[in-house]
């Protein structure tokens, strides 16, 4: 019975301190939803939930410091991780000089993302490129492809870094 009665003061205290705290993003809010059932979140009563909500809340290094987690920003660069939802088009350049791909090619990106080719792919007897434009965009059943400014031939990759 305390368990109970902690976790609903817990939650009636969330609530009425919702208005002071708006920028207070709740955990499962934060995670992505594959982080959250990892970390084992999913299993927990919505009483047991809101105690964890509000001892965050309370205990966050960050509280009051007006600092907000922003989720947007952090998907932005877990794109095309394993372990990311996010799924947006990604336009950078190559990093030096450019003469084509075969085999397992790594691709270096000026943003400071590394990909690399997943699947036997050609793109040949092209002239040397400094720098090119590549754009990287979402495929089919969470793959990625890439395809350089320019060229119709794309390489299906993976995000190393």
């Amino acid at each position: 019975m305390p368990r109970i009665f902690i976790a609903f003061v817990c939650a009636f205290s969330l609530l009425a301190t919702a208005a002071i705290a708006k920028e207070f993003s709740s955990v499962e809010e934060q995670m992505s939803s594959r982080d959250f059932k990892a970390a084992g979140l999913d299993k927990l009563s919505p009483e047991e939930l809101a105690a964890l909500n509000a001892w965050i809340r309370t205990n966050h290094p960050n509280s009051g410091s007006g600092a907000v987690y922003d989720r947007k920003a952090d998907d932005l660069v877990r794109i095309g991780f394993e372990d990311s939802d996010a799924r947006e088009v990604i336009v950078s350049n190559l990093i030096g000089e450019f003469k084509g791909w075969s085999g397992g090619y790594l691709f270096k990106l000026e943003n400071g993302q590394e990909w690399r080719m997943v699947e036997p792919s050609e793109l040949s007897g092209i002239k040397k490129m400094m720098n090119p434009k590549v754009t990287i965009r979402p495929g089919l059943l969470g793959g990625w492809r890439l395809t350089v400014e320019g060229y119709n031939t794309f390489a299906k990759v993976e995000r190393i870094k």
